[in-house]
């Protein structure tokens, strides 16, 4: 099989390891089968690794300039250098002004110009509305790190796009690493200092969207980073995740992404995070029109179709969520929760109706809720009166929770090996027994190893039991609402699970062509779409089955490819210009004698004819039947490269639309995936009686077809295998039509 031979994207990747800023460590990438050093192609020749860059002088430098600092009130940049100050004495830094009129700034000694500078800085933060002369200066002053603030680039249309561009290549040929522009000041936050435990890095490309992550530090939630990466002209997004990936006091990341720059990138940063065990947390704009639109005049971003982006999210491990809510309620208990050591999820609350409530809500949304074994049962009715429910969820009815029985119940609970997450929605205060209650769970989860949620419904908030009980353990993740509640729970179970199975795909790309594709390429048309005869052969090249068929150019001919391939056949006709034969009339079905073969032939040359259509032959083919037919193919993403898709075919991928996509690299273990995401999967299990499908068959059709993505990358613009007729399990699967376009 295929399987073990996956392969890598082919979208466009600067891979670019600078000297002056990188940890000596990148210059190998650590993996489960061994390493992957820095010059590492795939097959179609793009990196199998992309260097961390070594950020901490940008976060913490030893010094500082300023160019275009001011102390002028009423001036913009009299404020923020005013808060450069303040930044630059928390972290230590040595602080610089750069202003070619000022003699001082603030009190501080101000130079002319970047060349005279007293040292080597780390870091160089632009307060000038155009940033590119400055970039040579800083050049020649080995400068390692500038943040250019000023806006009116990609953002901003064409004009703005080519001037961030000539930035872009300025910046690359200069050595240093720059963040911006179109950036802001949240690098330079004040960071509480007082909070333990593991930090969230955030990562945004809007500030203002990470304003409600940020001020979590008030509800105790540590944060140890804010990336503002603006525009992304050099440092972007991915670079982020990287180098947060690798620091120890990082427990989760979380992203507000409008666009991406370069997809490959994203998903080796992905891919680095995911062997680190480092969840990433993601709001990504762009699920519909109108917010990739607008995405675009903000960062001047590609958004890129939104299943693609959530199909690679997927593969490698990053938790897609919609809301600024859920972005802070996800990654803050995905920061701090320990492994779980079950997937069960116990419900418990004062109320039946609101035990029934959250569980309806937790069932619909995946979570496992296991029924209690008899034996809990009877124990927690020692406690409980027998009239009340306590099979999971489980009601109280109220008064246990104002005395001793309150704990005792919590830890029988805790104490059931299939329970692995313990939740208690409190719609409501009420005191004195909503505090003893909270208490309670408090000090249940410092006992515990086990994951303690708390829904505190209240809408005011300003509660003692939520205010100091609650949020001062950094033991219980504390919700608002069900739904964050639930999301956050579910993705914490689903991030453990696909940590504990991660493989990454890049340790087993292929580095050289197979013999399939140098077959392949003699078959390519640049420009053209291929006939389905030569599609087919595309197909065969790479070990895909098709029918038993022959290309004919005579009625006599036709007859003689009838008897060689055996009847009953199916007889198409076969051309360059060719998409949608059926529409026209050119496919005859169920053909069984040598009359209906010559009739049918002409009939098909004369349609042709009548149509203006050119063919290179008629296509006599073997005919395929009882089987489920599926679509297979290969499409170009904008930010992606090469993605395959699978998903019910013939007439009903067009009425039902039931698909799965992925971006490859990926294995076999996605591709069933893929399948289990299809309302229609059933049908290959086999329904009404009927047999199972070969579905080993079909996985193995769609890693050859990843395979043939990744080895022609761009040359093969489009690959269209529909149907694919999947047949009886054991007897495999027979691509009964294909279209092929070459770039």
């Amino acid at each position: 099989m295929l399987g073990s031979t996956h392969g890598t994207l082919t979208s466009d990747l600067r891979a670019r390891v600078v000297a002056c800023g990188e940890q000596p460590r990148s210059a190998i990438h650590e993996t489960a089968a061994g390493t992957a050093s820095a010059g590492d192609l795939d097959v179609s020749g793009r990196p199998l690794y992309t260097s961390v860059p070594d950020l901490d002088r940008f976060f913490r430098p030893g010094s500082v300039a300023v160019v275009g600092a001011s102390d002028a009130e009423g001036r913009p940049n009299t404020g923020i250098t005013r808060q450069l100050i303040a930044w630059a004495e928390r972290v230590g830094a040595r602080l610089y002004p750069v202003h070619p009129s000022r003699t001082a700034v603030f009190g501080l000694p101000c130079v002319t110009s970047v060349a005279k500078l007293p040292e080597q800085v780390d870091l160089a933060v632009l307060l000038v509305g155009d940033p590119l002369p400055v970039i040579e200066e800083l050049a020649e002053a080995k400068v390692r790190f500038a943040v250019a603030f000023a806006s009116g680039y990609a953002e901003t249309g064409e004009q703005g796009a080519a001037a961030q561009k000539g930035l872009a290549a300025a910046v690359e040929r200069s050595g240093l690493r720059l963040l911006g522009p179109n950036t802001n000041l949240n690098a330079f936050e004040k960071f509480r200092d007082d909070l333990d435990g593991p930090a969230i890095a955030l990562i945004t490309q809007s500030g203002h969207q990470g304003r409600p992550v940020f001020t979590m530090q008030e509800l105790g939630v540590r944060l140890s980073h804010w990336a503002p990466t603006g525009n992304e002209a050099d440092l972007e997004t991915a670079d982020f995740i990287s180098y947060f990936a690798e620091r120890p006091e990082v427990g989760a990341i979380a992203c507000y992404v409008e666009g991406l720059k370069d997809g490959r990138s994203f998903l080796l940063a992905a891919d680095r995070a995911a062997r680190r065990g480092v969840p990433v947390v993601a709001v990504k704009v762009g699920r519909t029109e109108t917010g990739a639109r607008t995405a675009a005049s903000h960062t001047g971003k590609l958004t890129g179709a939104d299943d693609v982006v959530d199909a690679a999210m997927r593969q490698f491990g990053v938790i897609r969520v919609d809301g600024l809510d859920e972005l802070q309620d996800t990654s803050a208990l995905l920061a701090r929760a320990r492994r779980p050591v079950a997937d069960g999820v116990a419900v418990y609350s004062i109320s039946g109706g609101t035990g029934a409530h959250f569980s309806d809500l937790a069932c619909a949304a995946g979570l496992r809720l296991p029924r209690l074994s008899a034996a809990k049962q009877a124990e927690l009715h020692t406690w409980i009166p027998d009239y009340l429910d306590v099979a999971n969820p489980v009601d109280n009815g109220g008064h246990p929770v104002g005395d001793w029985r309150g704990r005792k119940i919590i830890d029988a609970i805790l104490a059931d090996p299939e329970v692995g997450v313990l939740i208690c929605p409190i719609t409501g205060p009420f005191p004195p027994m909503s505090d003893r209650l909270a208490q309670d769970l408090v000090d249940a989860a410092e006992a515990t190893d086990k994951l303690v949620c708390v829904v505190w419904g209240s809408p005011v908030g300003t509660e003692a039991a939520y205010r100091q009980t609650l949020l001062g353990s950094s033991r219980v993740g504390t919700f608002r609402t069900f739904a964050n509640c639930i999301s956050a729970v579910r993705a914490y179970l689903d991030h453990h699970r696909f940590r504990a199975g991660y493989r990454s795909p890049f340790d087993e790309a292929p580095r050289t062509p197979s013999p399939s594709f140098r077959k392949a390429q003699a078959l390519m048309r640049p420009g053209k779409q291929l006939s389905e005869h030569a599609a087919k052969q595309l197909l065969r090249a790479y070990g895909i089955r098709v029918p038993r068929e022959q290309l004919v150019t005579s009625a006599a001919a036709a007859v003689r490819a009838a008897g060689l391939v055996g009847y009953p056949v199916v007889m198409k006709a076969s051309g360059t210009q060719l998409a949608h034969k059926t529409e026209l009339g050119l496919v005859k079905v169920g053909l069984t004698s040598a009359s209906q073969i010559r009739d049918g032939y002409r009939e098909l040359t004369d349609i042709a004819r009548y149509e203006g259509v050119d063919l290179d032959g008629i296509l006599v083919c073997q005919m395929v039947e009882r089987g489920v037919e599926m679509v297979v193919g290969v499409t170009q993403d904008a930010l992606f490269g090469p993605t395959v898709t699978v998903g019910l075919g013939g007439v009903l991928v067009e009425v039902l639309h039931d698909t799965a996509v992925r971006v490859p690299p990926f294995g076999e273990d996605q591709a069933r995936a893929m399948l289990g995401e299809l309302r229609g999967r059933a049908l290959l299990d086999g329904i009404r009686g009927g047999p199972p499908m070969d579905v080993d068959a079909l996985v193995e059709v769609v890693l050859r077809v990843q395979r043939m993505a990744l080895e022609l990358g761009d040359e093969l613009s489009e690959l269209d295998v529909n149907p694919l007729m999947v047949l009886e399990r054991g007897q495999g699967a027979v691509a009964l039509d294909a279209l092929a376009v070459c770039r």
